[in-house]
C-alpha cells in the first residue's frame, strides 16, 4: 500500500494543486528592511546605501531571508474576520489527518528575481507530499511537505519556501 492509499480523498486531492494564492497586504516597504535588518546586525550595504543597491541589483530590494515576511499576516486587520493563519494548507492538514500536534522538520527556500521594494507578491500553498503514518519519539504521525510559491506583480517567481512537517498524535491522544 502507498502512503496515499490510506488518505482521506480530501487530502489525496490537495496533492499538487495551488491552494490559498493571497497578494500581500501592502506594498514590500523599506521600514520592514531596515527594522529587520537591524534586528539582526545586518549591515550589508545592498540594503541600507542606494547606491550600493543601484551598483549591484539595479536599485533597492529586500534581503532574500525576508521572503516569509510578506505573508505572514497582521493579528487584525480592518475588514478581516476570523483568525488570520499563514500555511492554512498545513492546518488542514493537520485537521483532516486527525494529527493535533505539529512541528517543523525542515525549511529550505530557493530565491529567484530580487524582490524589490515597492513589488506586491502573490502567494500560493502547494502540498506537494504526504508521507505514511510511522511511530516517531513524539508519536504517532506523518510527514508532510508544503511549498509557498511567490511572484511578483509581474508574474516573476521570486521564490519557493519549501517546509516539512511532521503532524503527529501524541501518545494516549
Amino acid at each position: 500500500m502507498s502512503a496515499a492509499d490510506d488518505l482521506p480523498d480530501a487530502v489525496r486531492k490537495m496533492i499538487g494543486v495551488p491552494m490559498y494564492e493571497a497578494r500581500s497586504e501592502f506594498p514590500i516597504e523599506i521600514g520592514y528592511v531596515y527594522n529587520t535588518c537591524a534586528a539582526v546586525g545586518n549591515g550589508n550595504p545592498l540594503y541600507w546605501d542606494d547606491e550600493t543597491a543601484q551598483a549591484v541589483a539595479g536599485g533597492r530590494i529586500a534581503p532574500p531571508t525576508m521572503l516569509s515576511v510578506w505573508f505572514r499576516p497582521h493579528y487584525w486587520a480592518p475588514g478581516a474576520s476570523g483568525e488570520r493563519k499563514a500555511m492554512q494548507a498545513h492546518f488542514d492538514l493537520k485537521a483532516l489527518l486527525a494529527l493535533p500536534e505539529a512541528v517543523v522538520a525542515s525549511n529550505e527556500a530557493s530565491f529567484g528575481e530580487p524582490v524589490r521594494i515597492g513589488d506586491v507578491l502573490t502567494t500560493c500553498q502547494i502540498v506537494r507530499s504526504i508521507g505514511p503514518l510511522k511511530q516517531t519519539r513524539l508519536g504517532t504521525g506523518r510527514f508532510w511537505t508544503v511549498d509557498v510559491r511567490s511572484t511578483n506583480q509581474h508574474g516573476d517567481w521570486v521564490g519557493t519556501e519549501s517546509y516539512t512537517f511532521l503532524g503527529y498524535r501524541r501518545p494516549g491522544q
